[in-house]
């Protein structure tokens, strides 16, 4: 029983952060049916075996010059032996604050989110993408809301991306919702790219009241 247990803590504690070790910075640009709106920024900070990793996305939709939609979030991970600790963050969604925390506890983990409150599933991820380890577990938490969103994540094919005229081999990945029940505007229906060599985040698109895209404006990669 003892095993049992232990066995399905390590399946979603251990985050296979060391395969970043020299990232330090991810900028993704975001645009909706092609233009620009904002950004997704990533900042990995190194001290001592631990990792924080500091998120920042900003993004206004306007027409006629009227801001229609407003979001802004900061968020943090924190990892400790290559080991998902804790994560905080704070959205502004319009007028509307949303947030989402999570704790690790006597080798538990606990989420307070202003969606859902209490103890995620196994195989979890934390939904901020930038892990390619999330293409092989059966659930993200909104790091928005603290919503658990079960998925299903299919390999589609490789594709060439060009980033800053260096051409990429990317992996290409389809998140889907396996919740038949939800409302469409809350399915997962996401593609998403990562680069084959170094399996950092590159690419994403989905399809919601406009096209969507991130598309990766700069990365910072440490000779270490």
């Amino acid at each position: 029983f003892l095993i049992i247990i232990l066995f399905n803590f390590a399946q979603y504690a251990f985050s296979d952060v060391e395969k970043y070790k020299n990232l330090d910075k991810l900028e993704f640009d975001i645009y909706r049916n092609d233009n620009l709106i904002g950004y997704h920024n990533f900042d990995f900070i190194r001290d001592n075996g631990n990792l924080m990793v500091k998120s920042k996305i900003n993004f206004e939709i306007k027409k006629l010059g009227i801001l229609l939609y407003s979001y802004n979030v900061i968020g943090t991970e924190y990892y400790a032996d290559n080991k998902f600790v804790k994560f905080e963050s704070k959205t502004q969604q319009n007028k509307k604050n949303k947030f989402c925390n999570i704790i690790l506890q006597d080798n538990e983990y606990f989420i307070n989110g202003s969606s859902y409150k209490g103890t995620p599933p196994n195989s979890f991820m934390l939904g901020t993408w930038w892990n390619h380890e999330i293409t092989k577990r059966k659930s993200q938490i909104s790091a928005i809301s603290g919503r658990i969103i079960e998925q299903k994540v299919n390999f589609l094919y490789e594709d060439k991306i060009q980033f800053k005229k260096q051409d990429f081999i990317a992996l290409h990945y389809k998140f889907l919702s396996t919740d038949s029940k939800l409302s469409k505007n809350k399915r997962l229906n996401t593609d998403v790219w990562y680069d084959k060599d170094t399996l950092i985040w590159i690419k994403a698109s989905f399809n919601k009241q406009g096209k969507w895209e991130y598309r990766l404006r700069n990365m910072l990669i440490s000779e270490k």
